[in-house]
């Protein structure tokens, strides 16, 4: 007699205590979202954004964990766990806007009370809510836009009903976490023991020569960059090694034409090249995906491509209401914008225009690359307005900073609702989780902003700290309305060579990358390995060359080595695996690497947390 071993459980745990389709049911979940789930995605996002200047926002994560909760709930509980990782994702996407507290600090602006940064927070995440849900029906409906991670997060959901796939998830997210947590705790320990060993030979008289435990601290190991190199994989990762090796050897030469100070690290110099190769780069495909919109609209015109039933409950959106809270929200973010923040109504007005622009751009471009380039967003807001008469740096980050917030969570409700369309996921509730969401986000950004900025004193240093605070995102925003409000003779010329090679360099990859010969080619092991150099070192990505200018060194070091460790092991891993058979292969999200670099990512975030939460305390005791 045969067993089903993946057929759902009896009914029991929560599906006694809260009932499927009840209030109760409703209210638990969002009450784990709120307390759990959000919370973890919200710290790992916050500490990621002021570490490397990137962040994940945690839908693959919170998915798993979700779907740990609603197994008991059957085949009906990937609603549940899609619910539930709405929220994570948002809470997570606005607690990593506390850099924009970061960069007023770093600019010298004068930093508002923390009720206006929040109320400033909340109005420009609801609003983002409604302009996200507003461009649903033809991002996800009409252009049918494959949004990869939320392909993924389907996919997790999907197999509610494996328990050996969800129990080999989670044990591997764990180990990664656990690891992510010891290691810099570890680390840390070691230093202080490494300090009161420099302090006696110095108390002694004697001079103190680091020994292996020195030499170990002085290799700057962030657990966090290594865990988004395991995710992201060495054609990403080797790059800004290669260019970080460059800008190392070409710093006597910058500085020697007076660009950067004796002391000072390349990078000071080196973003103002990367912020602009990236724009260069985005100018191309920003065209292409344009040019690949129109023609998926025509192609749906002249088809009437229908995948699902029109009129099915769970797609339907009431326009009035959604009109009504754009309207509200919209009005929300003129008063606190204007009349709290002293910005004048007219960039304001050319934010919210700018807003519902970048966010269809920024949109097709998620939907299709899998990549939401907010901080691209914000430098074209700000050199618009920049154009058109912008000079106090106060406006011109607190408008732009409406355009970043809402690309931001705009970018996660659509990928949200591609997942939630795969699955046939009630559109309503899962717009009233992602509020939930966003309200608790608004008060994290800004408090985990003063929680990391008040435990380590580096993080206010303009140009960012050492180590493992290379916050390169701060980076981005703050030299994007120096080098227009206050503008040095090098500063636009260095823009404008960046921008030059991130368009040469894409257009150049993508006429390769393009070409039917090459890709039929690059299947062979001599072409496989050929297009592995290109990516790496020939002509790399310039989204992937870039990241060496925004951090430093030793963090390019460490990204690299994790990608290069992280693709060796998936290359060996499909070499030696037997061929999946159909339905059995696993989502790239749900790879060893990938989960294990997620739970780094995670357990760092969670360490750093910890280490914050301890100074305070010690600071409160000393007062």
């Amino acid at each position: 007699m045969t067993t089903e071993t993946n057929a759902p459980p009896s009914p029991r745990l929560f599906a006694r205590w809260f009932p499927l389709g009840t209030t109760r049911y409703y209210v638990f979940l969002a009450a784990v979202a709120v307390f759990v789930l959000g919370p973890l995605g919200g710290i790992t996002a916050s500490y990621m954004n002021f570490s490397l200047g990137f962040f994940v926002g945690g839908q693959v994560l919170a998915g798993i964990l979700g779907s740990t909760i609603t197994y008991f709930y059957g085949p009906d509980g990937k609603h549940g766990a899609n619910y539930m990782q709405t929220a994570a994702a948002s809470v997570a996407s606005m607690a990593a806007m506390g850099v924009l507290i970061q960069a007023m600090v770093w600019l010298g602006l004068e930093e508002p009370p923390v009720w206006k940064l929040i109320l400033y927070f909340l109005s420009v995440g609801m609003f983002g809510v409604g302009v996200g849900m507003i461009f649903t029906p033809l991002l996800v409906d009409k252009l049918q836009l494959t949004y990869p991670s939320g392909l993924a997060v389907a996919n997790i959901l999907r197999a509610l009903t494996d328990v050996r796939l969800l129990k080999r998830s989670v044990g591997q997210l764990a180990t990664g976490i656990g690891l992510g947590t010891v290691i810099p705790l570890g680390l840390e320990q070691l230093g202080h023991l490494e300090g009161a060993a420099a302090k006696a030979a110095t108390d002694a008289g004697q001079k103190y020569e680091p020994g292996v435990l020195g030499k170990l601290l002085a290799l700057d190991l962030s657990v966090s960059t290594v865990g988004a190199g395991i995710i992201l994989g060495a054609r990403v990762t080797v790059p800004a090694l290669v260019y970080a090796l460059l800008w190392d050897a070409l710093t006597p030469w910058i500085r020697l034409n007076g660009w950067l100070g004796d002391k000072e690290p390349y990078r000071k110099f080196a973003f103002l090249v990367a912020l602009g190769t990236i724009m260069g780069a985005a100018i191309v495909d920003i065209s292409l995906i344009l040019r690949q919109a129109v023609g998926r609209l025509r192609k749906a015109s002249a088809e009437q491509v229908v995948v699902m039933t029109p009129g099915e409950a769970w797609k339907q959106t009431n326009t009035t209401r959604l009109l009504l809270w754009l309207g509200f929200w919209g009005v929300m973010v003129m008063a606190v914008s204007v009349g709290l923040l002293d910005v004048g109504i007219g960039w304001v007005l050319m934010a919210i225009a700018l807003a519902f622009v970048m966010m269809l751009v920024n949109g097709i471009s998620f939907g299709i690359t899998d990549s939401n380039p907010i901080s691209s967003a914000f430098v074209v807001s700000v050199v618009l307005m920049a154009l058109v008469g912008l000079k106090a740096p106060v406006e011109g980050l607190i408008a732009a900073s409406i355009v970043f917030v809402v690309t931001a969570i705009g970018g996660d409700m659509q990928q949200d609702r591609s997942t939630g369309w795969r699955l046939g996921t009630n559109r309503t509730h899962q717009f009233r989780y992602q509020v939930i969401g966003v309200f608790l986000g608004a008060v994290l950004s800004v408090y985990m902003a003063k929680l990391f900025m008040t435990a380590y004193p580096e993080l206010k240093v303009d140009g960012g700290g050492s180590g493992q605070w290379q916050s390169a995102m701060t980076l981005k925003i703050a030299g994007a309305v120096r080098s227009i409000t206050q503008p040095k003779p090098f500063h636009i010329p260095a823009m404008l060579i960046g921008v030059a090679f991130g368009l040469v360099t894409e257009i150049v990859r993508k006429v390769v990358k393009g070409n039917a010969r090459y890709r039929e080619w690059v299947k062979s092991r001599a072409g496989f390995g050929f297009d592995f150099c290109f990516d790496c070192f020939l002509v790399p990505s310039p989204y992937a060359s870039s990241f060496a200018g925004f951090v430093g060194f030793a963090t390019s070091v460490w990204f690299s080595i994790g990608g290069s460790v992280s693709s060796f092991v998936n290359w060996l891993g499909k070499k030696r695996a037997p061929v999946a058979k159909e339905g059995e292969a696993l989502p790239e999200d749900m790879s060893t690497t990938s989960l294990l670099g997620g739970g780094l990512i995670a357990g760092d975030s969670i360490a750093a947390l910890a280490t914050g939460v301890a100074g305070l305390l010690s600071l409160g005791k000393g007062k």
